[in-house]
């Protein structure tokens, strides 16, 4: 005869079985936002193939509804807020855009530090897993991914940039507080801003160039609104990039039945990051042939002038060290930490 305590132990069982079951035949749909339009390469080719693949290996339980633009309201620094508060559930977005807030991250941001896209991308998220920065800057987030653009150029409206000396009474738009910074050490006036507000900046004549990659000008019609680009040579690290974060609400990604889960793992992490940086680097090239067939005008930084212009950075560098010193980190080793990551990725 069976038992009570037999018999209450397999309904038990057959109910957990059954409870697991409908978590994983439940349908999800997630809300990804960012701040860019449709047409962008983070809207195109990458937030929009990233949620097909994860519908497809969730055989269609995991959805993406996306919404681009601000769709869902607030402004671009309030994306990483909408994402701990679960007004969205992923977003995609520049920890630089909330000013201060994340400065460990700000070590991939200072000036000449990274080359490709791809291999720094892949170095920044080793950066913050070894350095823990999950469990202190990001704590309030599940990251996805991190990731860097391509090489940051200038482009400008009333001529080139040649040498350190025509920096001197621009007024030029840098995405973050380190690239802020590095233009004031070079001589312009810093005007910080997001980038769906640099097309109006610049046909109003606000500022006089802005400091970009190549992958992000079309999005924003740059090379229409400009007439010159100042590039820094090839064999050359960037004269900055910038650190995004693709990032969930934790208590969504805690709901998810441990399958579900599995599939976001499997599409997070450094190869999800060094993919979505291989986009920017491709990205480049296109983008800028819309410039060039405009007639716009190019001209390429030499690495001589380039080195003074670092050396001028240097005191951003130094700035930055002792800020995140300050504020509980090891400055130093934080430094020789992305030095390092980003070289082993990326030799040069």
């Amino acid at each position: 005869m069976t038992s009570p305590a037999f018999v209450r132990t397999l309904l038990a069982a057959i109910t957990l079985t059954a409870c697991a079951s409908a978590a994983w035949s439940q349908e999800v749909v997630l809300k990804v936002a960012h701040f860019l339009p449709p047409g962008s390469t983070a809207h195109a080719k990458f937030i929009t193939p990233w949620c097909d693949k994860i519908n497809k290996e969730s055989a269609g339980k995991l959805k993406c509804q996306i919404y681009p633009a601000m769709q869902l309201g607030g402004t671009p620094p309030q994306l990483i807020d909408q994402a701990r508060d679960g007004i969205a559930d992923i977003v995609w977005t520049l920890p630089g855009y909330s000013a201060g807030r994340f400065p460990a991250v700000e070590a991939f941001e200072l000036p000449f530090m990274t080359k490709t896209a791809e291999g720094s991308s892949r170095a920044l998220w080793e950066y913050v897993q070894v350095n823990k920065l999950d469990q202190t800057e990001f704590k309030d987030v599940h990251p996805i991914l991190f990731h860097v653009h391509d090489k940051g150029q200038l482009h400008l409206v009333k001529g080139p940039i040649k040498a350190m000396v025509d920096f001197k009474g621009l007024k030029l738009r840098a995405p973050t507080r380190q690239t802020n910074k590095f233009l004031a050490a070079l001589g312009a006036t810093p005007v910080g801003m997001p980038v769906p507000q640099v097309s109006d900046a610049l046909s109003k004549g606000v500022i006089d160039g802005a400091m970009l990659p190549w992958e992000v000008v079309p999005s924003v019609k740059v090379q229409e609104l400009v007439k010159f680009h100042s590039e820094s040579d090839p064999n050359s690290r960037a004269m900055y990039t910038t650190a995004f974060i693709f990032a969930m609400n934790k208590a969504k990604y805690d709901s998810l039945s441990p399958e579900l889960k599995k599939v976001i793992d499997a599409n997070s992490g450094a190869e999800a990051s060094a993919w979505v940086g291989k986009v920017w680097d491709q990205s480049a090239t296109g983008a800028r042939k819309l410039a060039a067939d405009r007639g716009n005008q190019f001209n390429t930084i030499g690495l001589d002038e380039l080195r003074k212009w670092e050396q001028a950075g240097q005191v951003v560098v130094d700035s930055w060290v002792n800020e995140v010193t300050a504020k509980g980190f090891d400055g130093k080793a934080l430094l020789k930490s992305a030095h390092d990551l980003i070289q082993k990725y990326d030799p040069q």
